[in-house]
């Protein structure tokens, strides 16, 4: 397993090829570098793929550079983003891109980063919980980001006004199937989803939510997608096939969803 980073532009995926290195290196594992070349199919070795291997190239010394020690390959893969980086993440931990492609995120069978905050926030893990499946995978994953990085661990529930005890139930219903996250600091907030979690970013490190709730089987949720545009820090959403089979917790009438 590895993390792979999707690069399209360089400078503008730089932020990406950051975080990834950083990420992988934390891990322990090796950071794909990959730039989807989708050329016409007799362009050989012409102009057009001879600067995206150079593309490609710049993208690993980057990652090099950034984090010393951090293992780092480069890969030029035949055909559009859309297809080829969703069949590479059946085999990654993580898959990073440094813009939001709603696509890649319902398509990905791994947890997806979207890192475009050129400077290295430093802050919490600030995890995204509501009642929908996606809680406990988004409260594990983001438990284990702030063990690895060695910050605190923060769980936002936003709900409608009048409604925070409910919201406070919520939370501890998902934080007992998540033991690691033992110690976290809880908050609940009433409020709009989507201003609540930009919000959150800015005094945050990461933020970690899930990629939809009530949108339709492929679509990214319009409170994600906000948070993604708009947020101050890199974002994670916990995406893949792999669904959870059922909800792990229960949905409070009236609750807004986080995502």
């Amino acid at each position: 397993m590895h993390i792979v980073v999707g690069v399209g532009r360089i400078p503008a995926d730089t932020a990406a090829i950051r975080f990834a290195a950083r990420e992988a290196s934390s891990r322990g594992r090796v950071v794909r570098v990959v730039h989807a070349f989708a050329g016409p199919a007799d362009a050989g070795y012409g102009p057009a793929r001879r600067l995206a291997s150079r593309m490609v190239d710049e993208a690993v010394a980057i990652a090099q550079r950034s984090t010393p020690g951090a293992g780092a390959r480069g890969q030029l893969v035949d055909g559009p983003p859309g297809r080829v980086l969703p069949a590479l993440s059946r085999q990654a931990e993580l898959l990073v891109v440094g813009g939001l492609r709603p696509d890649l995120v319902t398509r990905s069978q791994c947890p997806v980063a979207v890192a475009r905050v050129q400077s290295t926030p430093s802050g919490p893990v600030t995890a995204a919980v509501d009642a929908s499946p996606w809680a406990v995978p988004v409260l594990r994953f983001a438990a284990a980001a702030a063990a690895r990085r060695e910050v605190a661990l923060h769980v936002l529930h936003v709900t409608g006004p009048g409604r925070e005890t409910g919201g406070a139930r919520l939370l501890d219903e998902v934080l007992a199937q998540v033991p690691e996250a033992a110690g976290a600091r809880r908050r609940v907030v009433a409020g709009i989803p989507a201003s609540a979690l930009i919000t959150a970013s800015r005094r945050a490190g990461l933020l970690v939510l899930g990629p939809r709730s009530t949108a339709p089987a492929g679509r990214l949720g319009s409170v994600a997608t906000e948070v993604v545009r708009f947020g101050a820090c890199p974002a994670v959403l916990v995406s893949g096939a792999r669904i959870p089979a059922r909800r792990v917790a229960r949905q409070l009438p009236g609750s807004p969803v986080t995502h």
